[in-house]
């Protein structure tokens, strides 16, 4: 169901929700105008949530949580970049990240990081990541502008 909305004001309703966690420091550099593209907004909905939740989840109990949210534009695409202070991606597992069925946690189907690489790709966009072990990962979101 694709349709023309603001990513901007999609991104700004899933750290809302997060909001009321006390544990959880969220700083958001959203671009100052509206981004719109032209996408399931319910799947681009369930994306972000998807990496915020997955970037609090991998935040050790010892330490505070931050979430960093920071866009720039490439080239008609807004780029939107989702890091967290968590544990990093171990190396050996690196390569099976997007896969489906793959989990690192106790509970859930591992089709999380999965369904958000075929929801971006869906949109004609990319996805991919970068991590340091013991510091934390970035997830890049590359979507299309609209016309």
């Amino acid at each position: 169901n694709k349709e023309l909305f603001d990513l901007n004001e999609t991104l700004r309703n899933v750290l809302h929700l997060h909001a009321a966690n006390d544990k959880l420091e969220i700083v958001s550099q959203l671009l100052p105008h509206p981004m719109m593209v032209d996408a399931d907004k319910t799947h681009i909905n369930r994306l972000f949530t998807n990496l915020v939740l997955n970037g609090i989840q991998s935040v050790p109990d010892d330490r505070p949580i931050r979430i960093e949210v920071k866009q720039s534009l490439e080239d008609g695409f807004v780029l939107t970049k989702i890091t967290d202070n968590g544990h990093g991606i171990d190396e050996d597992i690196q390569s099976k990240i997007f896969a489906p069925n793959f989990t690192t946690k106790t509970s859930g189907t591992g089709l999380g990081l999965a369904m958000c690489k075929r929801i971006v790709e869906q949109a004609e966009g990319t996805i991919w990541f970068e991590t340091v072990q013991g510091d934390g990962t970035s997830f890049f979101v590359k979507l299309p502008l609209a016309d």
